[in-house]
C-alpha cells in the first residue's frame, strides 16, 4: 500500500475532445499548484489536440495519460488510482471546463482539510454560469438529504483518499455513478459542510443533457445502496421530475428560489 502524505490535494480532471475546456480549467489553477496541490488529467484519447496540449504542458501535471477508455467514470477511476499511487490524501474531481471558484480556493481547501482530518468528505457550494452570462451561487443542501439525490455538484466535493479504500466509480452507470460513489463515501466517515463556493460549474454536461437517464439510475442506486422500497424510490423520482418541470416552465421563479448573487 502506498504511503499517504498529509494534506496533499489532487485535482483530477477528465476530458475528451474538449481542449478549450481543459485550458479553461488549467487557467483557474494558475498560482494554486505546488507541493501540496497537484493536477492530474485523464484524457480519453482525444483527437482535437488535447493530448498534444497536455504533452506541451507536462510540467503543469504530476500525472496525465491519453488513451481510449470506457468513458467518463473509467477515466475518473484511472485518475483516482493515480492519486492513490502518488500518495495524495484528498481528491477533488474538476471536469474540463469547470474552474476553481477563486484564486485562493486551493489554499482554503487545504486549511479546511487540516481542521477536519477525520472527515471522509468535505463539500461546499457551487457557482453556476447562466445562459445570459451571469454567475450565480447555488448553495449545497445538507448531506443528510443524500437519499433524495445529489446535494451539491460533485465538483464541489473533496474526498479523503484513505476513506475511499477499494471504493470505485461503477461504469455500469452512465450518468449517476458519482451519486453511487458519494453514497459509498458517506458510509466511510463524517461529512463536513463548507459554507463557501468551491467550483465554478460549466453547464451543459451529460447529466443535464440526459436528466431522465440520470433520474432512473439514481432510483436504482437508492434501491440498491440505501434499501429504499420501490414505491418510495419511485416517488422521489417523480418529485425530481416535478422539480425539473418547474425549472423549465418557470425559470425566473426557480432561479430566485435556488440561486443567490455571490458576495464577490
Amino acid at each position: 500500500m502506498s504511503k499517504v502524505s498529509p494534506l496533499r490535494l489532487a485535482i483530477l480532471t477528465v476530458v475528451r475532445n474538449d481542449r478549450a475546456g481543459l485550458i479553461d480549467t488549467h487557467d483557474s489553477l494558475k498560482g494554486q499548484l505546488g507541493p501540496q496541490v497537484a493536477w492530474l488529467v485523464a484524457d480519453g484519447g482525444s483527437t482535437d489536440g488535447t493530448a498534444e496540449w497536455l504533452a506541451d504542458h507536462a510540467d503543469q501535471t504530476v500525472w496525465w495519460r491519453s488513451a481510449l477508455d470506457r468513458g467518463l467514470y473509467a477515466a475518473m477511476n484511472d485518475g483516482l488510482d493515480a492519486a492513490r499511487r502518488l500518495g495524495f490524501s484528498h481528491v477533488l474531481f474538476l471536469n474540463a471546463g469547470d474552474r476553481l471558484a477563486a484564486a485562493d480556493s486551493a489554499m482554503r481547501l487545504l486549511q479546511a482539510i487540516g481542521r477536519h482530518p477525520g472527515a471522509a468528505l468535505l463539500y461546499g457550494d457551487a457557482l453556476e454560469r447562466q445562459s445570459d452570462g451571469r454567475i450565480l451561487l447555488k448553495r449545497a443542501r445538507s448531506h443528510r438529504w443524500a437519499a433524495f439525490g445529489m446535494f451539491t455538484h460533485h465538483q464541489a466535493m473533496i474526498y479523503s483518499v484513505p476513506a475511499l479504500a477499494r471504493l470505485r466509480f461503477d461504469p455500469a452507470f452512465r450518468i449517476a455513478a458519482d451519486y453511487a460513489f458519494t453514497l459509498g463515501a458517506l458510509g466511510r466517515g463524517p461529512a463536513i459542510r463548507l459554507r463557501w463556493p468551491i467550483c465554478l460549474f460549466a453547464p451543459g454536461g451529460l447529466s443535464q443533457r440526459d436528466a431522465a437517464t440520470g433520474r432512473r439510475e439514481q432510483e436504482a442506486i437508492r434501491r440498491m445502496q440505501l434499501g429504499q422500497r420501490p414505491l418510495f424510490a419511485a416517488a422521489i423520482t417523480a418529485l425530481q421530475r416535478v422539480a425539473l418541470a418547474g425549472r423549465q416552465l418557470f425559470p425566473t421563479a426557480y432561479a430566485k428560489l435556488r440561486f443567490r448573487c455571490p458576495e464577490t
